[in-house]
């Protein structure tokens, strides 16, 4: 308990001396429009990435302020730091000013409705799909779209929001010609599965650049769930080769997945 408490406290002093330094950078009037700081963070995009909703709004009083400057590494603006981190307040602020750019793409081509929808932030992604402004399909430098990201974490709500939508395509497949059905299959997230599955819209057998189908990534993995799911819409290949001749069969006896195997074993024969 001790050691607990100890910990406790240390997280605490640390998270105390980083907001202290925060406005201590951000209230320094000569350095309020430059790249100062780690990783070449303004005041206002260091702000917004950590939250500190009270400081974004001082700092968006000023006239001069580029709600839009991008930081020298990422490229990322203020609006995709606080939408990254699910800082709900400060998307707010920055969204009030009229001024920022909804579909700001940084170094890797990501917006921050990308952002949001990989790290399963529902009501900053609500936000951002609000303004009309926010392309719900982009994709960053590997062809990834906002499905594929929050397919691949499983965040169902924000999932259930795009198919919804109607605009996301479902099936679309990125640098590894990985779709959003290969990306949660691999991690084992059932409910994803079913949603994707129920749209009718996802080709089932799709194989990546290395011959591996979604049934040979859940099988992989043991992911006994998603491979019933796969099988039982009969349109999975249960023989499947990939680039090396390995199925799915193979590569779950190899990682002994012994329910996996097994239930493989009734399909094939």
């Amino acid at each position: 308990m001790i050691l607990d408490d100890v910990g406790k406290f240390e997280k605490a002093d640390k998270m105390l001396r980083e907001a202290r330094k925060g406005y201590e950078i951000a209230f320094k009037q000569e350095h309020l429009h430059t790249r100062k700081g780690q990783c070449g963070r303004a005041p206002l995009s260091w702000a917004a990435g950590n939250g500190y909703n009270t400081v974004v709004d001082q700092l968006l009083t000023k006239d001069s302020m580029d709600s839009n400057l991008k930081d020298s590494q990422s490229g990322r603006t203020p609006l995709s730091w606080a939408a990254r981190n699910g800082h709900e307040a400060v998307v707010k602020l920055l969204l009030a000013t009229g001024q920022v750019e909804i579909d700001s793409n940084d170094r890797e081509g990501r917006t921050p409705l990308s952002w949001a929808a990989e790290n399963g932030h529902e009501a900053v992604f609500k936000l951002l799909l609000a303004t009309g402004q926010a392309e719900v399909d982009s994709k960053d430098w590997w062809a990834r779209t906002p499905l594929s990201w929050a397919a691949r974490n499983g965040h169902e709500a924000v999932v259930k929001l795009l198919l919804a939508i109607g605009q996301a395509e479902v099936d679309s497949k990125d640098y590894w010609s990985r779709t959003p059905l290969s990306w949660t299959a691999e991690k084992g997230h059932e409910a994803v599965v079913k949603l994707l599955l129920a749209t009718g819209q996802v080709e089932v057998d799709s194989k990546d650049r290395e011959g591996w189908t979604p049934l040979s990534w859940a099988a992989q993995n043991g992911h006994e769930a998603v491979v019933k799911l796969l099988l039982g819409t009969g349109q999975a290949e249960v023989d499947s080769k990939d680039g090396k001749g390995r199925t799915p069969l193979s590569l779950a006896t190899r990682n002994e997945h012994k329910a996996v195997v097994k239930l493989l074993n009734k399909y094939i024969n």
